[in-house]
């Protein structure tokens, strides 16, 4: 085979490896980020131009968005890395949306029309990329320190993430405080320390919560990480209108605040509760007098006791017949009984419940323990009655020996008779 039937060979394979990288190069720049701030453009295979938009959304690192001008029409697309403009230098971030679309996302960010609006430069080269990863590796470092320094200063604050600029002239240092903080000698501290300039930003404990991340207790991915963008103050009303205990290790989250949830399900129950009879109206029968003791909001049941503090004489009955009773009451007359007639539910036969025990988990493991302890029984059984035998067996073979004894001292005047009756005769 010939040097031009190599080269032949080789040629194909060379341009095959060429497209298949072309390929994940084009992959890669179409496939958009994914995460819980991205949003999806409805209007970008509308003909006519109508989504042609000059104004382009770009995310950097975690929640942070800007809304920059595409001054030199860059053809860009979702995904594309790009270089934006940035006081100082410039930063790298990811296109999240293009078109039309952009416009309402600013106005729901509450952009004004007259606001600077900043400009893209380029889309991101290899220098620009190795700076920004270079400027990325730094970060947890110097949260590390940035702690140390403000410990050693006595503030009481608590930072919790940095973020570099792209191209590492600024960084970033997210911070959580109860308190007002003065910051101010611990800016000079960390220019002089990191050599940058230095942007403090206070965040809450939510928010810190939804930048580490973590599952919840009902085993999903917290909803501050995953889709929640906005956070609202959550009271323990909320949990009060929905009938939870108020226990504060249940009702806190890992950001030790309240749950999100909470609010969630809200307002369904504060509709519902509009509906049924106020707490405070007591019922009045002919023999006794109701208080209200809980309720059932989506079944619109409700049970009453005959005692304010503790259970006693419960009876559930419907919202619609806690409502003709507190009218009959209103008009002074009073029911016999505080049910409807034929809605008293039967008692519960509880003889019929699980006997054999097949519904339980553990019921091969009790038959083992009963098996063990039935076996330890007989054999406890078999040691109480080992003695009693041997006695009984001991008092039967000395009875054998008195009854050979005597047996024997029968026999043996009968020979000497026989002998002397022989002797006689001789």
């Amino acid at each position: 085979m010939t040097d031009k039937d190599l080269n032949n060979i080789s040629a194909p394979q060379e341009e095959e490896n060429v497209a298949n990288d072309n390929n994940i190069g084009n992959s890669k720049s179409k496939c958009p980020p994914r995460g819980k701030l991205n949003c999806y453009d409805w209007l970008s295979d509308i003909p006519g131009g109508y989504a042609d938009f000059d104004m382009v959304e770009v995310q950097f690192k975690n929640t942070r968005k800007g809304f920059y001008k595409n001054s030199t029409n860059i053809p860009l697309e979702i995904g594309d890395i790009v270089a934006v403009e940035a006081s100082p230098g410039h930063d790298i971030g990811t296109v999240t949306l293009t078109g039309r679309l952009v416009a309402l996302q600013m106005k729901k960010a509450n952009i004004k029309p007259d606001a600077e609006i900043k400009r893209i430069f380029r889309k991101a080269k290899p220098a620009d990329l190795e700076k920004f990863e270079e400027a990325k590796a730094k970060e947890n470092d110097t949260m590390i320190r940035s702690r140390k320094i403000a410990e050693s200063l006595n503030l009481n604050m608590k930072i919790g993430d940095v973020e570099y600029q792209g191209d590492g002239n600024k960084a970033i240092f997210y911070y959580i405080a109860d308190e007002r903080v003065d910051f101010r000698q611990l800016i000079k501290v960390l220019a002089e320390t990191f050599r940058v300039r230095i942007e403090m930003k206070q965040i809450g404990a939510r928010q810190e919560a939804g930048r580490i991340g973590g599952i919840g207790p009902c085993g999903r991915p917290l909803c501050c990480s995953s889709w929640m963008t906005s956070f609202v103050s959550v009271a323990t009303s909320a949990a009060r209108y929905q009938d939870i205990s108020l226990n504060p290790q249940k009702l806190a989250g890992q950001c030790a605040k309240l749950k999100c949830c909470l609010n969630f399900e809200v307002d369904a129950y504060v509709e519902s509760v509009k509906r049924l009879p106020s707490k405070d109206i007591k019922l009045e029968t002919a023999d006794a007098i109701y208080y209200h003791f809980k309720t059932d909001i989506f079944k619109r049941e409700l049970t009453y006791s005959t005692d304010k503090s503790i259970p006693a004489n419960l009876v559930t009955i419907d919202a619609g017949r806690a409502f003709e009773v507190i009218a009959m009451n209103k008009q002074g007359e009073k029911p016999l009984k505080l049910q409807r007639d034929g809605d008293e539910k039967p008692k519960e036969n509880k003889e019929f419940g699980d006997i054999i025990g097949q519904d339980s988990v553990t019921r091969f493991d009790k038959n083992k323990k009963k098996k063990r302890k039935n076996n330890s029984s007989r054999d406890n059984q078999n040691q109480q009655a080992s003695p009693r035998q041997h006695s009984d067996n001991h008092n039967s073979h000395k009875r054998r020996d008195k009854n050979r004894n005597v047996n024997g001292h029968q026999h043996r005047p009968k020979q000497n008779e026989n002998k002397v009756e022989n002797s006689n005769n001789e």
